[in-house]
């Protein structure tokens, strides 16, 4: 979902690193992104080397291979990288002090849920109030979008941005997968210096666009909104 998201809001050339199992699946889904065994490390080390935008997480899973990939492709990046971390990557972060040193260094992204964040952060949910978010945010020197209802965005450099859209219409598995897609594709084609409200942007089109859907539909399911993404980018696009 997090390939064919940030296909469909025009990242333009996509690689998708995963089980070799899984490349007829990725095909019949998302024929446009090309496929990396992400256990052949010479493949996937040279992909990162092409990449300006760096996703990982979604599909990657908690085992010992998957923090040996993940080990991989975070010490094979370099500070020109953005880098999403989301999903299970999220997990295995938290559980690794050395990576989060790396990342501090990074254009790092943490895209958590709430039960996310408080593995990353140590913070219980009921402690996430914004003022503690804030410091444990700067403490890692990095970007967080937490997703919750009404989505709040901690900044680096700026004040913390709150949607005010968005709605349970939106809670369906694969959602967060298909938001770091966006978020990945708007960083990977919006080249703005402040990079920040690239990010903003993507978590508000992910959500406007889920707003507008709902009005016709009882569930907005992510393969929706990835669906309608070129149409709804196309309109902005023209407005702008």
């Amino acid at each position: 979902m997090s390939s064919s998201a940030a296909v469909h809001a025009g990242a333009g050339l996509v690689s998708c690193a995963t089980d070799s199992k899984n490349i007829t699946a990725l095909h019949s889904i998302v024929p446009e992104s090309m496929f990396i065994n992400y256990n052949n490390d010479i493949d996937l080390i040279n992909a990162i080397n092409k990449s300006d935008v760096i996703v990982i997480g979604p599909g990657l899973g908690e085992n010992a291979n998957a923090l040996s990939i993940l080990k991989k492709v975070i010490l094979n990046t370099t500070v020109r990288h953005f880098v999403i971390i989301d999903g299970s990557a999220i997990t295995l972060v938290s559980e690794q002090p050395e990576l989060k040193k790396i990342l501090s260094t990074r254009k790092t992204i943490y895209t958590p849920h709430q039960m996310e964040w408080q593995r990353l952060s140590g913070m219980k949910i009921s402690e996430q109030k914004p003022s503690k978010n804030i410091l444990k945010q700067q403490e890692l020197a990095a970007t967080i979008v937490l997703k919750k209802y009404h989505t709040t965005i901690y900044h680096i450099n700026d004040a913390p941005s709150q949607l005010e859209i968005g709605g349970p219409y939106m809670s369906t598995g694969g959602m967060g997968d298909t938001l770091t897609g966006i978020i990945a594709a708007f960083l990977g084609q919006f080249h703005f210096k402040d990079y920040e409200k690239v990010i903003d942007a993507a978590v508000y089109a992910h959500s406007a666009l889920a707003q507008k859907l709902a009005s016709s539909k009882y569930v907005v399911l992510p393969t929706d909104i990835i669906r309608e993404l070129q149409s709804f980018m196309r309109i902005y696009a023209l407005r702008s």
